[in-house]
């Protein structure tokens, strides 16, 4: 019975490496621990820099606190040294010292693919980024990701436009691709005049048109941080980005699909078959 105990480590198995960085969340369903949960899920090794500590729940966020853009720095340079990650990806980021300093670090050199989850507001309507540091993601970052995921509201945001239809979905994923030249997943869930939940991926040359059904009922706090991880991991694996972001939307429905409660809440389902 002794030697039971350690059957699981015989094996050694080599775990891709993937990297969040991002805010974390007291509440647990969003930000860092939405990530770290997503890419255990996918057999990826989950690192983490966090930008910011958040007293939030699935109703509000009482208070954040960030680091300094020199702690990030550290914590994104100590992963690099021993760890290096295969994918990476970024979700709250806050200020725009933060955002500089981040795209210094992948300005250069080579580096591993990297995915932007704009985060800008919580699904509790607490804006989670200074409004200064909006025009520095968008000159700064953006145009060293492999992928940007805005949602209805971020994509509206960044472009200074109302999406309504399908259509306006795949003008604005072309015009981020030709205004910050990095390929779009823009997501459409919150189209209520759409018979599906419908995101729109284009990166240049592939246009994904994703749907899936609505899941009514369920709380949607964390599926942003959960969709964007699903294709770093992915990224991490070694699948090209059509496949990922297929492959995570996939994942994303399941998740939201088979929620648990906790509490008086829902909470994504993250480990089921990916």
């Amino acid at each position: 019975m002794r030697n039971a105990r350690f059957t699981c480590l015989k094996s050694h198995q080599r775990l891709p490496i993937a990297l969040t960085i991002a805010g974390s969340d007291s509440g647990g369903g969003a930000g860092i621990q939405a990530d770290l949960k997503t890419f255990a899920a996918h057999g990826v090794h989950g690192c983490s820099a966090i930008t910011c500590l958040t007293a939030q729940n699935p109703c509000s966020v009482r208070g954040i606190q960030a680091a300094t853009a020199k702690m990030v720095v550290h914590q994104v340079e100590a992963v690099f040294e021993a760890l290096p990650p295969g994918a990476v990806k970024t979700g709250m980021l806050y200020s725009g010292e933060i955002i500089g300093a981040v795209a210094n670090l992948f300005a250069r050199g080579k580096r591993p693919p990297l995915v932007v989850d704009p985060v800008m507001v919580a699904t509790s309507g607490a804006p989670l980024l200074k409004p200064a540091a909006m025009e520095k993601l968008k000159r700064e970052l953006l145009p060293l990701a492999a992928l940007v995921t805005p949602n209805l509201q971020e994509a509206e945001m960044l472009l200074k436009c109302q999406i309504r239809t399908l259509g306006d979905l795949k003008s604005a994923a072309e015009q981020i691709l030709n205004e910050y030249g990095c390929p779009a997943l823009v997501k459409g869930g919150h189209l209520t005049n759409l018979d599906q939940a419908t995101d729109v991926y284009f990166d240049g040359r592939n246009w994904l048109v994703l749907k899936a059904p609505f899941v009514r009922n369920v709380a949607t706090h964390g599926t942003g941080c959960t969709y964007s991880a699903a294709i770093t991991a992915g990224l991490a694996l070694g699948w090209p980005l059509p496949q990922s972001v297929r492959r995570a939307k996939k994942y994303i429905t399941r998740a939201i699909g088979a929620s648990h409660r906790i509490a008086r809440h829902t909470a994504l389902n993250w480990f089921g078959k990916c």
